[in-house]
């Protein structure tokens, strides 16, 4: 059966390594044509290579706008549309409590998580506007819950849930479905950097406890579907078994 992704055009920040990467494999495997956007120009460059004619390796720094908005101008240039758009790209580091945080790195974190979600979603609306598009946010159980040394990350991941909601309210009868991915604690760089710091509950899980980063691709994939539809404006947390089941993880 042909997905639903089948020949749309995905734009995937923060692709380099992690979800994105195993998001944009995911995508390309349903068919579907990967915008591949982060900082790191040779890791995106190799996946692009990886995927192939339906991949497009964009460097994009998710914080300047002008750089999101001249990414999807060159993914609609080249393959013509933009359907989807994956809002990955997210930091933790530094990690510390609030007396020791340096103001400088706690409010680029806010730059990257929240003010990049912001800016993935709204250089978007112009290519959906009339013609209908999906925006997914990659949110956290730290959107609702307050972690030790995680002020910025809470804090960010909290306002990122409340901007999926606006965006839901106001552009939802305009066919822009948004909804976010709570993935729960993941395989990935991000844990290797929670586990160094060896702040709150989430540093004591060990490797094994984490779930491999295909598992919140795949549910990437399957949000872009109606089935997701009783979702938007909200999340969608992984770590319901009933979501797992219906994405096919289970």
């Amino acid at each position: 059966m042909t997905h639903v992704v089948s020949g749309k055009v995905v734009a995937i920040t923060g692709a380099s390594r992690g979800i994105g990467a195993a998001a944009a494999r995911e995508f390309a495997s349903l068919g579907a044509k990967v915008v591949l956007m982060a900082r790191g120009r040779e890791a995106i460059a190799d996946l692009a290579g990886e995927i192939g004619t339906n991949a497009l390796a964009v460097p994009c720094d998710v914080t300047r706008y002008w750089e999101v908005e001249a990414a999807y101008k060159a993914a609609v240039e080249t393959f013509g549309s933009l359907d989807v758009v994956i809002n990955n790209a997210g930091v933790i580091e530094p990690v510390a409590r609030i007396e020791n945080t340096d103001p400088g790195a706690w409010g680029q974190v806010i730059d990257i998580n929240l003010k990049g979600t912001f800016n993935g979603a709204r250089a978007a609306l112009p290519y959906m506007a009339g013609r209908g598009g999906t925006i997914i946010g990659i949110s956290s159980g730290a959107a609702t819950n307050a972690l030790e040394g995680w002020s910025h990350y809470c804090s960010s991941k909290a306002a990122a849930l409340m901007l999926t909601r606006c965006l839901h309210k106001e552009m939802g009868d305009k066919g822009i479905r948004a909804l976010g991915l709570s993935p729960g604690t993941v395989a990935t760089q991000m844990q290797r950097e929670i586990k160094a710091s060896g702040v709150n509950p989430v540093s004591q899980l060990e490797w094994e406890d984490h779930i491999p980063p295909e598992w919140p691709a795949k549910a990437l994939a399957w949000m872009c579907t109606s089935e997701a539809d009783d979702h938007l404006g909200g999340d969608i947390s992984l770590r319901d078994e009933g979501i797992r089941a219906k994405v096919g993880l289970i």
